[in-house]
């Protein structure tokens, strides 16, 4: 009795710490998306007077620059060793499509209209996690992500005007996004999360200095230096944390929470730009946040 008592009680253990893993995974990824709602307003913002090219490669530069500074890489040359060279590479480049693609759309889309094609993002991680990462959706949160992504119509309300042509770099950036999430996954269990940041990073600053130098632009004040720097905090900081959420937590279970961003980017449009969110925008934000809360719901009921 005693035994079967102490088993149970080990059991229970690893079920509530894998729960806690869950939670905080999902508390990551919430903040992921806080830092990439500002890594978008500020780069709406500077592209508008810098080319994309410049402010993309500034964004990984900074990035790396930070990232050595704070993790003081020279020190660890652990970083730089990984067991899948090949992934990481992709991986990288699929973070730089992403950021890429997404810098072009922003000079001529809404926020908005750039983010709700993004928010395709999680049927694209939900549906390959199955099949490249054996973690499969079951029924109730792939109805969570569908309710999700209905809010976001809500607030979007596509149809009711032409598309512009720059949609099809939001979904371009969307796929490539999704692959880096998937990847990102399937890495974090044998790479290091601080050797996945700064490999990212630098084979991307790398691939596109030359693009960079060609097209450089100085910026006009230091306000514009400042924001460039702040894009490699917003996104060197997003996507560490996304690493360690896609360590925490299976995809599936992460990817409803990208729907939070929605409620990012209405915060930073009402204090940046004085957009005053309308009635459709608040219902909208309210489903997102219920199918995200819904999720977080099931993962306790199945923990306890």
């Amino acid at each position: 009795m005693s035994s079967d008592t102490t088993h149970l009680n080990g059991v229970s253990g690893q079920v509530s710490s894998a729960a806690r893993e869950r939670f905080m995974g999902i508390a990551l990824i919430c903040t992921a998306f806080l830092c990439f709602a500002g890594l978008d307003t500020t780069a709406k913002y500077l592209v508008q007077d810098l080319p994309s090219v410049q402010v993309v490669w500034f964004r990984f530069a900074s990035h790396v620059v930070l990232a050595f500074i704070l993790f003081r890489v020279w020190q660890k040359p652990e970083y730089f060793r990984s067991k899948r060279w090949g992934l990481q590479i992709i991986r990288a480049f699929c973070l730089l499509g992403s950021t890429f693609f997404n810098f072009i759309a922003v000079r001529y889309l809404q926020l908005a209209e750039t983010v709700s094609i993004m928010f395709a993002a999680p049927f694209v991680v939900t549906a390959l996690a199955g099949p490249l990462l054996n973690e499969w959706a079951g029924p109730r949160r792939w109805a969570a992500i569908v309710v999700g992504f209905l809010g976001m119509l809500v607030v979007v309300r596509p149809g009711l005007g032409g598309m512009h042509w720059a949609a099809i770099f939001s979904v371009a950036a969307m796929i490539c996004f999704s692959l880096y999430a998937l990847l990102t996954r399937k890495l974090s269990n044998t790479e290091s999360s601080v050797g996945m940041l700064i490999i990212s990073g630098l084979v991307a600053a790398i691939a596109m200095t030359p693009f960079a130098i060609d097209q450089w632009v100085a910026p006009p004040d230091l306000f514009s230096w400042a924001l460039l720097i702040s894009t490699g905090v917003y996104g060197g900081l997003g996507h560490f944390v996304l690493i360690v959420a896609h360590r925490l937590a299976p995809a599936p279970v992460l990817a409803p929470f990208q729907y939070s961003q929605i409620v990012w980017m209405i915060a930073c449009g009402y204090i940046f730009f004085a957009d005053v969110p309308g009635i459709w925008t608040a219902v909208g934000a309210s489903i997102i946040v219920a199918s995200g809360l819904y999720i977080l719901y099931r993962e306790r009921g199945l923990s306890n």
